[in-house]
């Protein structure tokens, strides 16, 4: 096979909330065409975006945003409606954060769904 390109896909509930969604809050470049999404990725990828009755979210993280400053994205989020998930078994600051104790640990990351429940993370570069 001779794959011409080669880019992701995401399901959603819903395509118009999607396209608010990504676009509205979280600033991602989003068209639409023939009832269907791409999101232009920072660097340069795509993101298919369709819509799928009876969609399951999965339950791990699906798209991750690098930011430099994690504390205002975040707030940023918050201002725009949007709720941090917090996991029982990690410790969050009053955000929603994780702030690892140690570089081996990783970078400070928050969590949040889109409208159809996909798990985004938001970690500081």
């Amino acid at each position: 096979m001779d794959a011409q390109r080669i880019f992701p896909g995401l399901a959603v509930t819903d395509i118009d909330e999607a396209r608010a969604f990504y676009s509205d809050v979280l600033g991602i470049p989003v068209t639409a065409e023939h009832g269907f999404l791409t999101l232009d990725l920072t660097g340069g990828g795509t993101l298919f975006v369709y819509g799928k009755d009876e969609h399951v979210p999965a339950q791990h993280t699906v798209l991750n945003l690098e930011v430099a400053d994690i504390d205002a994205a975040v707030d940023e989020l918050a201002g725009k409606g949007v709720e941090m998930l917090r996991y029982d078994e990690m410790t969050h600051d009053e955000r929603g954060i994780v702030r690892p104790r140690g570089p081996e640990d990783g970078p400070p990351i928050a969590w949040f769904t889109d409208p159809s429940g996909n798990i985004i993370g938001v970690m500081q570069g």
